[in-house]
């Protein structure tokens, strides 16, 4: 079994056990999260539409965080003496999925 959930504006195909990093979230190490899925796969079975996924969630605990990569940027105006660097470096929590379950 496995599902599509929505976080931080991104989706991820997530199964059971399964760790990954999604964009942060509140709540500190140890807590558990709650996700509403898109979509809901058991077997043969698709489950798609609101009203059956209504009473469907998929539990996660957080792990912890982390960093993503490093991202420099420079930006340069040729004659006229505009130079700017700047960097990025997004923050991320480290979960993992303790259920899937379909409701009712």
């Amino acid at each position: 079994m496995y599902a599509v959930i929505r976080t931080g504006g991104k989706q991820s195909r997530v199964a059971e056990g399964q760790r990954l990093d999604v964009e942060l979230l509140d709540g500190d190490v140890g807590t558990e999260v709650n996700f509403t899925p898109l979509l809901l796969v058991d077997g043969d079975t698709v489950v798609a539409s609101p009203d059956d996924l209504a009473g469907a969630s998929v539990v996660a605990r957080v792990l912890g965080e982390s960093k993503g990569p490093k991202i420099r940027g420079f930006t340069y105006k040729n004659k006229s003496n505009q130079r700017r660097r700047w960097g990025h470096r997004q923050h991320y929590s480290s979960i993992e999925i303790t259920g899937i379950s379909k409701g009712s």
